[in-house]
C-alpha cells in the first residue's frame, strides 16, 4: 500500500497570493479545505472508500455525468476529480479562483442522489462565481461536503481514467469558521 498526501502544502507566498485574490482566504478557506455551510463534519467521514476520475480532457470546461463512469460511484464514497488545474496554473492567483473547471449541476445532483459523502476537486469550487456558495450549501444540506484544492491526484490515478483508493480526511477542529482547512491522504 502506498500513501499519497493529496492536500496542498501551503507556503507564506501562497497565503499572500490567495488573500490578494480571494476575500475568504482569512476565514479557513486557505489551501485544501471544505466549506462548513452551517454543518458539522461527521467523524464517520474521516475514513472512506474513494474513487478519483481523470477529467483533465475537459480543460477549464464543465464536466458532466457523461464524462465519468457513474456506475462506480456508491453511497458514502469520497468522489474526487483530477483536472490538473492546480498544477497547471498554481494555487492562489486570480485565474485559479475565477477561471477554474466546474462540475455540471446535473453531475452534482446525480452525486447527491447517490448519497456520496465527499466531493473532492483540484480546483477552487464545483461552480464559479455566484453559483459557488449556493451549490456548496445544496451539497451540505444533502450531507455531502466539498473539499477544494486537492493536489497530486495524478499519482493516485497512475495513468488510468479512474482509480479506487482509501481516503483519510482530517479537518481542523475550529469553531465559528466558514471554512475548515484539512489534511487529506490517499491509500492506494
Amino acid at each position: 500500500m502506498k500513501k499519497i498526501d493529496i492536500s496542498l502544502l501551503v507556503t507564506p507566498k501562497m497565503v499572500t497570493d490567495a488573500q490578494d485574490n480571494e476575500k475568504k482566504a482569512l476565514t479557513g478557506h486557505i489551501g485544501t479545505h471544505f466549506d462548513v455551510m452551517n454543518k458539522k463534519f461527521p467523524l464517520d467521514y474521516t475514513e472512506l472508500r474513494g474513487i478519483v476520475f481523470d477529467i483533465s480532457a475537459q480543460g477549464q470546461g464543465e464536466t458532466t455525468s457523461a464524462d465519468i463512469d457513474l456506475s462506480l460511484v456508491g453511497e458514502g464514497m469520497f468522489v474526487a476529480f483530477h483536472s490538473g488545474f492546480i498544477e497547471q496554473v498554481g494555487y492562489g492567483g486570480a485565474i485559479y479562483f475565477k477561471e477554474h473547471p466546474t462540475l455540471s449541476m446535473e453531475l452534482i445532483e446525480e452525486l447527491l442522489r447517490r448519497h456520496v459523502s465527499i466531493i473532492g476537486i483540484d480546483f477552487a469550487g464545483v461552480r464559479r462565481g455566484h453559483e459557488h456558495t449556493p451549490t456548496d450549501q445544496l451539497c451540505a444540506d444533502h450531507g455531502t461536503f466539498i473539499i477544494e484544492n486537492l493536489c497530486h491526484l495524478a499519482e493516485v490515478l497512475e495513468g488510468h481514467p479512474h482509480a479506487l483508493f482509501h481516503a483519510h480526511t482530517y479537518p481542523m477542529n475550529f469553531s465559528d469558521m466558514t471554512g475548515l482547512p484539512c489534511r487529506v491522504t490517499a491509500d492506494v
